[in-house]
């Protein structure tokens, strides 16, 4: 159905005179009278009798009416919901406890005005092809890996480089250390269930690996963050990386202990990817929101793999 002919028919309606609706609509009498015959011809029914008064509604167009202002009710909604800044703006974030969940939040406090959809999306490559349908607006990512550079059409910036530390339980040989080097590691197990091969972050753990000779295993089901803290309480011979601000709670006859790693300290190196066409208002504002944050450490003394450092 033609919406501007049952726009200019509800003006009609409403004004009672052809003359007052084309006034109204900013267009001719001619064309009104164009479009009203227009939707009469396609519905088969006669909407309006002309009088010495004006245009008035037959029974037909009387039935019209209410149906026809809902149709154009309906048809501005539709418009509303992707009218720039009037949708939220669909946010990845990875996993809910990451820190990249942590960014999410302080942005939300900081413009609470700000409707957002935050999804979890699993490896870079699914979120790029999400970014380039225009199915979400940013993501955060490790930006890209070895070979794969992101297209064209794809912009990222750094936006923060979380320091790992190492996660122990209390009988661990390292539980009672302040602080580990990467070097202390060489020859201790670290359990990761969770790297997936292909994705952004079993590249990360790969260099690392290759880089400072360590010994990551990511054997067995991944049964989620508390099955891994629950095993790493109980068994003195495994440990784990997790991220500095990694959210993580667990009871407090575990145990654990949160160790800084350094001599370099590996950094996870986060950025917030978006297509360069999106044009939602509200990028605008969390790029300026992330923009205002201290971003690195001290490239000296961290380690990020040699993909990662061009982003």
């Amino acid at each position: 159905m033609d919406f501007d002919a049952v726009r200019t028919f509800v003006a009609v309606a409403e004004a009672g005179q052809f003359q007052e609706a084309a006034a109204e609509l900013s267009i001719t009498q001619q064309a009104v009278s164009k479009r009203v015959a227009a939707l009469e011809r396609n519905l088969g029914v006669r909407l309006f009798a002309r009088t010495p008064r004006g245009a008035e509604l037959t029974i037909d167009g009387q039935a019209l009416l209410p149906h026809a202002r809902e149709l154009l009710r309906a048809a501005e909604r539709a418009i509303a919901s992707v009218r720039p800044g009037h949708r939220p703006l669909r946010v990845d974030v990875i996993a809910s406890r990451l820190a990249t969940s942590g960014l999410i939040r302080g942005f939300h406090r900081a413009h609470p005005e700000i409707e957002l959809d935050v999804m979890k999306l699993f490896d870079v490559e699914t979120a790029v092809a999400a970014l380039r349908s225009g199915a979400i607006d940013v993501s955060f990512r490790a930006v890209a890996m070895p070979g794969r550079p992101l297209p064209e059409d794809v912009e990222s910036v750094r936006v923060l480089d979380e320091p790992l530390q190492l996660l122990t339980g209390p009988a661990h040989r390292l539980a009672s250390a302040r602080s580990v080097t990467v070097a202390q590691l060489a020859g201790h197990r670290i359990w990761m269930p969770g790297i997936a091969p292909g994705t952004e972050w079993a590249a990360y753990y790969d260099d690392l690996v290759a880089e400072f000779g360590l010994t990551i295993e990511a054997t067995g089901p991944n049964l989620g963050a508390d099955d891994l803290l629950d095993t790493v309480a109980d068994t003195p011979t495994l440990a784990t990386f997790i991220g500095e601000q990694t959210r993580l709670v667990w009871p407090t006859g575990h145990g654990l202990r949160r160790i800084p790693v350094t001599d370099p300290t590996p950094v996870y190196p986060h950025s917030l990817l978006w297509h360069r066409d999106n044009r939602h208002p509200a990028l605008a504002t969390l790029r300026g929101h992330l923009g205002a944050r201290p971003v690195g450490h001290d490239t000296a003394r961290t380690w990020t793999p040699n993909w990662a450092r061009n982003y």
